[in-house]
């Protein structure tokens, strides 16, 4: 059994709850008619945003000796990948105390403090500008103290059926069609541990919107490429063996041409791989990538009628000062950044309501109408707090992609990130992986 603050357990009924409409729904949120979930790899909101005016952000962090040190500056590249998984979450949050993030994997790299660094205006400028002109939201949490696949799980589904971890041996595939081996740790709900193959059945926000004949789609990396391990209806059952697979998850470069010809669904998400800014890869080409497919959303005919919500799927062992709450008997991860960007956001708003990933689902349900999921997206924020239906809407933000530092390949990097860690490593279950 493990000990209550980090206890993980069967959080989720497995049934619909139907919740009710809000007021605030029907006085004109129906002017949205397309939403996009678009998230990126592994920042925390001080990592990106510590230094935004008007956000509750620092420019320093406590370590596990009790000394405070300036959160210096993160290269464009990072030289190596530091520990996220749940072990490392829970570590850094350390009860609440959010002061040992230089003992997860890597953290402490010979006096390196990699975990307590930071990007400002003049890395991210784009990421700024939307900030500055849309909505910041400065405590939006992960749904779990973890990785990538429980909690781009709760991007879907607002729950990740007990999974606390990526997948082992950790490859470009989790899912139904994942290599034999490779398993998952699920918890259940008394508390014990089993390792599963990374393939679920429970029902998901696309399984609603099916059901209501409401379009959707999932722009996602191809099986080959690097990012489609975040495709994550691939760990769907139903989904990932029905034509729904076939139909509706589609490669990633084709949102650009969707955007730009009114072609968009009602509700997306879109995941990417080589500019997903997951460390080490480049966080200016990630932004480049995410500066592309919103300009390309702008100039096309759905703009006037579009929100993006723009989010980071965990903290990615990056420092961040504001202990996640506690839901019931699990904390919620470490805060990621947000950007809502839509005509009718709040300019320039900063929210510091508590959001996380069923906070999606539950704007999406209130929007069309459609039963919650579960009770985390029943008990969700909606994030309506963020908006102004009844502004004059705000004119798209036409940015201009950057130079960027010199990029290296990305196999290259992993490669000597493995012959740098093969050193330092301490322990089997603390070394490196690349997601």
């Amino acid at each position: 059994m493990l000990p209550f603050f980090a206890c993980h357990g069967s959080r989720s009924a497995p049934t619909a709850v139907r919740i009710q409409t809000s007021p605030a729904a029907g006085r004109g949120v129906q002017k949205i008619q397309h939403i996009v979930f678009l998230i990126k790899e592994n920042r925390s909101f001080d990592n990106y945003f510590g230094t935004f005016s008007g956000a509750d952000g620092a420019t320093t962090g406590k370590t596990s000796s009790g000394n405070v040190v300036p959160l210096t500056h993160t290269p464009d590249q990072t030289p190596f990948d530091i520990g996220h998984s749940w072990k490392d979450a829970l570590i850094a949050i350390d009860g609440g105390t959010m002061s040992k993030f230089d003992q997860v994997a890597n953290g402490d790299q010979d006096g390196y403090l990699l975990p307590y660094t930071q990007l400002g205006r003049a890395d991210i400028p784009n990421y700024f500008a939307y900030a500055r002109n849309f909505v910041l939201a400065d405590r939006m949490f992960s749904s779990m103290a973890g990785p990538s696949l429980p909690n781009h799980l709760y991007t879907v589904a607002a729950q990740d059926g007990g999974t606390l971890d990526n997948p082992h041996p950790n490859r470009y595939n989790w899912g139904c069609d994942s290599d034999e081996g490779q398993t998952v740790p699920v918890q259940k709900p008394d508390g014990t541990v089993t390792m599963e193959p990374p393939c679920f059945d429970f029902q998901t926000l696309a399984d609603s919107l099916e059901r209501a004949h409401i379009s959707w789609k999932y722009y996602a990396p191809p099986k080959g490429q690097y990012g489609y391990q975040w495709s994550t209806l691939d760990a769907i059952h139903h989904i990932r063996e029905s034509e729904l697979w076939n139909e509706r998850v589609v490669n990633d470069n084709q949102f650009i041409a969707d955007a730009k010809t009114g072609n968009l669904p009602a509700v997306s998400w879109l995941v990417t791989g080589d500019a997903s800014e997951h460390p080490p890869l480049s966080t200016c080409a990630g932004e480049n990538w995410t500066v592309q497919q919103l300009n390309a959303l702008m100039q096309g005919p759905a703009w006037n009628s579009t929100v993006v919500f723009l989010t980071w799927d965990d903290f990615g062992g990056f420092y961040d000062h504001v202990p996640p709450p506690v839901r019931g008997n699990y904390h919620l991860g470490p805060r990621v950044p947000l950007l809502i960007i839509s005509p009718y956001a709040k300019k320039g708003y900063v929210s510091h309501t508590q959001y996380e990933f069923s906070s999606f689902l539950k704007f999406v349900e209130l929007r069309f109408g459609l039963p919650a999921l579960n009770q985390d997206d029943a008990k969700a924020n909606d994030m309506l707090d963020s908006f102004d239906i009844d502004q004059q809407p705000l004119p798209t933000l036409i940015l201009q992609p950057r130079s960027c530092p010199i990029t290296l390949p990305f196999a290259w990097k992993v490669t000597d990130e493995w012959r740098h860690l093969k050193k330092h490593a301490k322990s089997e279950e603390r070394r490196y992986s690349p997601f």
